[in-house]
């Protein structure tokens, strides 16, 4: 084909793989795009959710799709012989551990994980900074959301002591030897324990999807301009 003086010929090989580029390249730009409709979607619902009172979380086994992003209140009594720290929790620039504690729900034999708080990890880090322990019945509020679920198991040194890489709830779950709610709650209300629940008030997180569906529909673009350069050649006059 000959337009304005130049020939595009391209190689039927060329077609196929740019073609398919532009498909892969499209198709991730847009998936990319869903991603971001889900996270303003669940934003959306944590932002309603945040206007709305605390509902009471029952003492019988509840699904998580049903509290995730909502506040709750619980009662029952910390078990503090389960305590662990999770490593590598910043705040304000300091490391630290957050510290989780279950808690045996009241008139119920389940467990509720509890995000106390933060805490910072002292000079040495071969001594556990101390945490106080809560006696008796007591009234948690705070956040729910998905506990860190990990398909890879966690060594049994860093299962078997205190501090934990990270949070599994099948794990813990068996170091406890109870059955727990499938959710952890970020502890909002205050308790002499010294520990700081200054949880970050996520946002949607949905503009760095945008970012990469944007490249991915460039690549795209310029997938077909590479294409179109590489397969344009001027009419040579004297040939023909």
């Amino acid at each position: 084909m000959i337009v304005l003086g130049y020939r595009f010929e391209p190689k039927l090989w060329a077609v196929f793989v740019t073609a398919l580029f532009v498909i892969i390249f499209i198709e991730l730009g847009k998936w990319q795009l869903s991603r971001a409709d889900e996270k303003n979607a669940r934003h959306e619902l944590l932002e309603l959710y945040a206007k709305q009172p605390a509902v009471t979380l029952p003492n019988t086994l509840i699904r998580l799709e049903d509290f995730q992003y909502r506040e709750v209140e619980v009662q029952g009594e910390f078990i503090s012989e389960h305590t662990i720290y999770l490593d590598n929790k910043t705040h304000q620039g300091r490391a630290g551990y957050h510290v989780i504690t279950p808690l045996k729900v009241l008139n119920s034999e389940l467990l509720v994980v509890i995000n106390r708080g933060w805490i910072a990890t002292g000079n040495d880090r071969s001594v556990l900074p101390y945490v106080s322990e809560i006696d008796g019945v007591v009234k948690i509020s705070g956040l729910v959301v998905a506990p860190e679920l990990r398909t890879l198991n966690l060594s049994e040194m860093v299962t078997a002591g205190k501090v934990w890489d990270n949070f599994n709830l099948q794990r813990y779950q068996e170091v406890t030897g109870k059955v727990i709610q499938p959710l952890m709650v970020l502890q909002r209300n205050h308790m002499e324990d010294s520990l700081i629940r200054d949880w970050d008030r996520p946002g949607s997180g949905a503009d760095k999807n945008l970012g990469y569906a944007v490249q991915w529909f460039l690549l795209a673009a310029t997938a077909i301009i590479i294409f179109i350069v590489l397969n344009v050649k001027r009419k040579n006059s004297k040939s023909e």
